[in-house]
């Protein structure tokens, strides 16, 4: 008997998963809900990790529904990080919702992923360094929440968007880079909320991020193997 060809979105959402990475998503996505019944005050909050951990795992896939979930994602984190005055993120996170339909017309036209030269790759690294240095300093004029990490959301994490939406595989580098210092700013808001320090934004909120970068930061670091070994070429064999 003839299988019945599936359509392009069950391919995109369904096929071709490892068992270890089945696993480790429905922890990642657990961990987002436990977060909640812990701090349940902001259910954007959790919005957020839910959507930004399925966008990162489908593009780690390399497949063009990760732009969905981004999407839906950076809709609410654009409201936390403004409730939160993260305005590095902020400033971020608009430019992410404006990026997924561009990531998403990107990827149906160049499938596999792609590497630059080791010249080019310590120029581009250097380049976000300094970049960083003039975004804690603009952030620190407009009396930003912890301007210093806050400044590796504004421009470092611009630059890893823009190589992951070109397929470039040292964009993994750069987000393991930005999900390490995005555990550690939340991770300050969160205790500053929860001990009274600062009356700026809510202790689930933040909360929801620290564990959200936690999902990524482990996703980020899974995702560079997975890129390397040419595995998320032609969208993770989910097909057209």
């Amino acid at each position: 008997m003839q299988e019945t060809p599936h359509g392009w979105w069950y391919n995109q959402l369904f096929t071709n998963w490892k068992k270890f990475e089945v696993t480790y998503i429905s922890i990642l996505l657990a961990l987002q809900v436990i977060v909640y019944l812990i701090a349940p005050d902001s259910w954007i909050g959790m919005a957020s990790g839910i959507f930004g951990t399925l966008c990162l795992v489908y593009g780690m896939k390399g497949r063009k529904i990760s732009f969905v979930f981004g999407f839906l994602q950076c809709l609410a984190m654009t409201y936390v990080a403004w409730i939160s005055h993260a305005y590095g993120s902020f400033a971020m996170d608009i430019f992410y919702v404006i990026s997924q339909p561009i990531g998403w017309f990107m990827w149906g036209h160049d499938e596999a992923t792609k590497r630059f030269s080791k010249q080019t790759r310590s120029l581009i690294f250097a380049g976000a360094f300094v970049a960083w240095g003039l975004g804690w300093w603009i952030l620190a004029l407009v009396h930003g929440q912890l301007p210093y990490f806050d400044s590796i959301n504004f421009v470092v994490s611009f630059i890893a968007q823009i190589l992951y939406i070109l397929k470039f595989q040292e964009n993994w580098s750069l987000w393991i880079v930005v999900n390490l210092a995005n555990i550690i700013y939340w991770g300050i808001l969160a205790v500053q909320i929860a001990t009274g320090a600062t009356a700026i934004g809510t202790f689930g909120a933040a909360l929801s991020q620290v564990a959200l970068q936690a999902a990524l930061l482990f996703n980020s670091l899974y995702a560079t193997k997975v890129w390397a070994s040419g595995e998320a070429d032609h969208e993770g064999g989910a097909g057209k």
